[in-house]
């Protein structure tokens, strides 16, 4: 029986095949104790007909290796083809994505010479649990989706890295003046688990002003802990600012699965030229060496690398005269680097992976259920007869048992009563009713109101609950409601 570790690889499409061998032949010279299992996944799945870009017996294959090291992939456009990447990560619970973000400098031309960030962002949730809708002829919606349990395990996880990696800081970036309950939650959740590292310090940015010191002053962070939109957005901004988005590897890391890769696409107009640079793919692969317990061999791969950077052999994408040394294609890289096993960097730091380390496991905790209390509900409509007070006067008279009309939004902003003639309103609008002082209903009497929404001729388009969880209300407010 071979004592070589399963793994499943897909050589994707575009530069995939060429970056993927490349990779694949250096870790066999380090002496990388692998057996790979190969799939098919992208553009070929697609076009014979699976629309998340992978095959059942693909599924198999990952089930039995439970690793993947994937390169990348290109998504046709329209047709509803959904993203193979987000299928992955979210099928087999990679709720992790870790992006480590470090300068090459004086090798690798950047702004930022002392940068090295880890970006950990959540991977399953946010906006990209890509629930979308078209609710009128002018307006479409996402949800954004944040739960208490996949917050918490992605703050763990980055808490623990930081531990486990000797980090001395971890950062938590979200917009939660503005989405009070979601973006609010992922901020409280890290509060909450900062507290059980004192240790490690912590410390929360808004998105907005933390992405601009990102860029500007990327040496003041350490580990950045993100909902999933943000962190995928600042991971390749924070990546791009190292020198090169190319140069970039990133873990999928769930309960038992992972997943390795470039965070870059596949480049369909570099394809088949001995011109892509494997790098990114090569920083995921390394990744993957930790993980399946192969420290050792990606300590000599990782500081082949490095010692290749240095000696200045480089591919186009990161060339530069006064610099550069060699110009050299994907094949010829990948010799460079296994010419250089063995050996060690001499101005860049060395890296050295703790040998027999587990990868990391999280576990959540219990917390009460609290108490629900049903008061109200939301009904959105599609009306375009007149403005909000021709809407609110009508539907004012509608009620059902306690409840009655709160208030009319549109696109989040109060319109009824008392809106102002300048809100530019569309033909997407909220109307709140809410139960006499918020005494608990029955869902009957929901069900009830809107049959006579429907019944009054109003275009109903979607209903949402309104409730408290142990008395305190668990919905936001309309912008300039008093």
């Amino acid at each position: 029986m071979s004592d070589k570790r399963l793994i499943t690889v897909a050589h994707g499409d575009g530069i995939g095949p060429e970056i993927m061998d490349a990779t694949l032949r250096i870790m066999e010279a380090a002496g990388a104790q692998i057996e790979t299992e190969t799939i098919t996944i992208g553009e070929k799945a697609y076009l014979n007909g699976y629309k998340a870009g992978i095959a059942p017996e693909a599924w198999d294959a990952l089930r039995r290796s439970k690793v993947f090291l994937k390169a990348p992939i290109t998504t046709p456009q329209g047709g509803g083809f959904k993203s193979l990447n987000v299928t992955t990560r979210k099928t087999l619970g990679l709720y992790a994505n870790i992006r480590p973000c470090a300068s090459l400098h004086p090798f690798i031309d950047t702004k930022h010479p002392v940068m090295d960030v880890v970006i950990v962002r959540e991977n399953e949730e946010d906006l990209y649990a890509g629930i979308e809708h078209r609710q009128t002829d002018d307006v479409f919606q996402c949800l954004k989706l944040i739960s208490i349990p996949g917050s918490e395990k992605i703050v763990r996880y980055a808490f623990e890295y930081a531990v486990k990696y000797g980090r001395k800081k971890v950062t938590c970036f979200t917009k939660d003046n503005i989405m009070k309950l979601t973006d609010g939650i992922f901020h409280e959740i890290f509060d909450e688990v900062a507290k059980e590292y004192p240790q490690i310090e912590s410390e929360h940015w808004i998105v907005d002003i933390g992405a601009a010191k990102l860029a500007d002053t990327p040496e003041n962070f350490d580990v950045i802990v993100m909902p999933n939109l943000y962190g995928d957005v600042l991971s390749d901004v924070a990546a791009q600012i190292t020198g090169s988005v190319g140069l970039a590897g990133s873990a999928n890391i769930g309960d038992g699965f992972a997943m390795f890769e470039a965070i870059h696409g596949s480049a369909p107009r570099r394809a088949g030229q001995n011109l892509a640079n494997p790098s990114g793919l090569l920083m995921g692969a390394i990744q993957m060496l930790v993980y399946i317990d192969q420290a050792d061999v990606a300590e000599k791969v990782h500081n082949a690398w490095l010692k290749t950077m240095e000696d200045g052999v480089h591919t186009y994408d990161i060339f530069r005269d006064g610099v550069s040394k060699e110009k050299v294609g994907t094949k010829e890289f990948a010799d460079a680097v296994i010419a250089r096993i063995g050996q060690e960097p001499q101005t860049l730091a060395k890296v050295s992976y703790e040998k027999g380390s587990k990868p990391i496991e999280i576990k959540i905790k219990e917390r009460p259920e609290p108490k629900k209390e049903l008061i109200g509900v939301d009904i959105f409509l599609d009306w375009r007869v007149g403005g909000p007070d021709e809407l609110g006067d009508q539907l004012v008279q509608i009620t059902e048992g306690t409840l009655s009309l709160d208030m009319i939004t549109n696109r989040g902003v109060k319109v009824y009563p008392n809106g102002f003639p300048e809100t530019f309103c569309t033909n997407h609008w909220r109307c709140r009713w809410l139960s006499a002082d918020e005494q608990p209903l029955d869902y009957s009497a929901i069900l009830a109101l809107q049959t006579k929404v429907s019944q009054a001729g109003f275009d109903v388009i979607k209903t949402e609950n309104l409730i408290k969880f142990d008395g305190e209300r668990q919905f936001s407010a309309g912008q300039g409601q008093g």
